[in-house]
C-alpha cells in the first residue's frame, strides 16, 4: 500500500500540535475549543454546549459579536509588510486579541498563537507577535496580568526572521462525556 505524499510530515505535525494542546491548562483547552466552535459555528447552540452560568453565557454572546469580524480580518491579512494595509487589519486583530486575552483563559503567547493560527490561518503568523503585544499592553488588563502576558513571548517568537506557511492540522473539538455503563 503506497503512502500519500507528505502523509508522514502531516502525521508528525498532527502529533506535535496535539502534544502542544495537551500541555495547556484544562481551562485554556476548553476556551480554545469553545472559541473555535463559536468562530466556525461547529455546534448548533454554543450556549448549550459551553455556558455553565449567566456570566459565561454573556461572555459567549460577546465573543460571537467580536468573532463576526474574523472573515474581514482574514481577508485583510497583508501579503507583505507594507504599511498601507496595516491599519484596518491590525486594529481589528488587536481588538479581537484584547477580548480573548481579557477572558483570562489564554495565559501566554503559545496558546494565543495556537488559537489564532486556527481562527485566521497560517498567513497571520507574522502579525501575531505585534497583535499579542499590543493587546497585552492595553489598560483593560491588570498590570500583573500584562506583565505575565508580555513576559510569555519569547525573543525568538518576537524576532523571528520568517514564519511557516503550513496550515495547522489539529483542530480540537468538544467531546461529549460517555457514561461508563454506556461504554
Amino acid at each position: 500500500m503506497s503512502k500519500a505524499k507528505g502523509t508522514g510530515a502531516t502525521g508528525a505535525m498532527l502529533i506535535s500540535e496535539m502534544k502542544e494542546f495537551a500541555g495547556f491548562k484544562k481551562a485554556t483547552q476548553r476556551y480554545i475549543r469553545r472559541s473555535l466552535d463559536i468562530a466556525f459555528n461547529r455546534s448548533a447552540d454554543p450556549l448549550d454546549t459551553w455556558a455553565r452560568d449567566e456570566i459565561e453565557a454573556a461572555s459567549i454572546n460577546a465573543q460571537a459579536r467580536i468573532y463576526r469580524h474574523i472573515d474581514p480580518v482574514r481577508a485583510d491579512i497583508p501579503d507583505d509588510s507594507g504599511l498601507d494595509m496595516l491599519e484596518p487589519f491590525l486594529g481589528e486583530l488587536v481588538t479581537m486579541s484584547a477580548f480573548d486575552l481579557g477572558q483570562d483563559r489564554l495565559p501566554a503567547f503559545a496558546p494565543y498563537r495556537f488559537l489564532y493560527e486556527r481562527l485566521l490561518g497560517a498567513s497571520v503568523r507574522p502579525w501575531l507577535p505585534s497583535a499579542f503585544c499590543g493587546a497585552a499592553s492595553l489598560p483593560h488588563l491588570h498590570p500583573d496580568r500584562r506583565r505575565t502576558l508580555l513576559q510569555s513571548i519569547s525573543e525568538s517568537a518576537a524576532t523571528a526572521p520568517g514564519w511557516s506557511t503550513r496550515e495547522p492540522v489539529f483542530w480540537p473539538e468538544w467531546v461529549s462525556k460517555v457514561e461508563p455503563a454506556a461504554a
